[in-house]
């Protein structure tokens, strides 16, 4: 999306924050912590009479100086890679060093110096060691300036907090970014494997039959002036095979065309795990994978329509739903086959947009039924019931020829 297209304050975010991180407004958010410098002038107006480093009146020019220079650095932090990020999170601490023989408070830049620790590349006992190097300096500075030892506690405190934060996040974006990376791939993969069935089938289908046609037609064309009447029934034979050759490959493309329902239950695992939505289609895959060999294969029709209306409410339960589980299932009743999609979301009245029509629209031209059950607060359900006896036809000679 263009940075033209969105508002002034989304415009100036990017321009701060990457965002491809998926940090949103958090990091201006951490940035409440630098009240904690001003503590002491503010505690001060109101009569606060305890010993600080020095007068507060003197404290006010360094903590503005060092606010100064943490902001910019503090924003490229958030850009820099590799040792870039590693002197970014030096200089923070740096700033916190320098600022404490005037201001107590100071300690806040070893916070965020700590918590960027967290998020310097390489494994999690070097990001641990940098973090220990930081507060160890913080430590030595406190104890030469004879301040209170339990300022570095509640510093250690709330820097450990701060790093696992970190660590968690990063950790999590480092997960997502493999899950999106895995359902690309499966995509991919998928997509591959359909061309070469593709290939695979159309080669199976034709090469048999051109042959036979070329064979027909030449022979047919020998027989032209010796047999006129052999002749008309290679021409009549040769007719019949390319009709069925039509046939096939129309039925051959419908099936292409046609999405699968187990590909898009994988699909959907991928789509709604990825985004922290657990999901459970393991009946659903029992049923498709042993279920069926009773009842026969599903119509191509029917299949599709059925993939697509599940890839449709998926998709709906991952942007809309805020669901924390979902479930899908399926069977054969009754000489229909059911799809029931349910989810633990907000529910509530549903307002027909065009997904929920087109889903309606495509069960409904197969003689099926859609019905919608959301209450607010109890998530949704989604029953399609499809007849398998009115689409189980397959395309026939005689409709080729009409």
């Amino acid at each position: 999306m263009s940075l033209h297209n969105v508002s002034l304050p989304l415009r100036l975010r990017a321009r701060l924050i990457p965002e491809t991180h998926g940090h949103g407004w958090v990091p201006f958010y951490n940035l409440g912590y630098l009240v904690f410098p001003f503590l002491p002038i503010v505690l001060s107006l109101f009569g606060d009479s305890r010993q600080w480093p020095g007068p507060v009146r003197d404290m006010l020019g360094p903590t503005l100086l060092a606010m100064a220079v943490f902001l910019p650095v503090y924003f490229a932090a958030y850009r820099a890679t590799g040792f870039r990020s590693l002197l970014c999170m030096l200089a923070m601490a740096g700033i916190g060093y320098a600022l404490l023989p005037f201001n107590s408070f100071s300690n806040a830049y070893t916070i965020y110096a700590v918590g960027f620790a967290a998020m310097l590349g390489g494994p999690l006992w070097v990001r641990l060691a940098w973090a220990a190097a930081v507060l160890a300096g913080l430590l030595f500075e406190i104890v030469a300036l004879q301040y209170p030892v339990f300022i570095f506690l509640i510093t250690l405190i709330v820097s450990v907090a701060v790093f696992f934060g970190n660590h968690h996040f990063v950790e999590s974006t480092r997960k997502r970014a493999e899950l999106k990376l895995s359902h690309d791939e499966v995509r991919r993969l998928a997509t591959v494997a359909e061309r070469e069935r593709i290939g695979r089938d159309l080669h199976d289908l034709l090469g048999h039959t051109l042959s036979l046609v070329a064979l027909k037609s030449e022979l047919a064309g020998k027989l032209l002036r010796r047999d006129p009447d052999a002749a008309h029934r290679e021409i009549v034979e040769v007719t019949r095979v390319a009709r069925e050759a039509l046939a096939q490959v129309r039925a051959a493309v419908t099936g292409i065309r046609a999405a699968g329902i187990a590909a898009e239950l994988v699909s959907a695992k991928l789509l709604l795990e990825t985004d922290g939505i657990g999901f459970d289609a393991a009946a659903a895959v029992r049923m498709l994978e042993h279920g069926l060999q009773d009842s026969g294969a599903l119509p191509a029709s029917v299949e599709s329509a059925l993939a697509l209306t599940l890839r449709e409410a998926v998709t709906n339960i991952q942007r809309h739903a805020h669901a924390r589980t979902a479930r899908v299932e399926f069977a054969i009743e009754a000489g229909e086959a059911v799809l029931r999609i349910v989810d633990d979301g907000r529910g509530g009245a549903i307002s027909p947009g065009n997904g929920l029509s087109g889903m309606r629209e495509r069960i409904e031209a197969l003689g099926g039924r859609l019905r919608i059950d959301s209450r607010k607060g109890e998530g949704t359900r989604l029953e399609i019931r499809v007849p398998l006896a009115n689409n189980a036809a397959d395309l026939t000679i005689e409709e080729v020829q009409a």
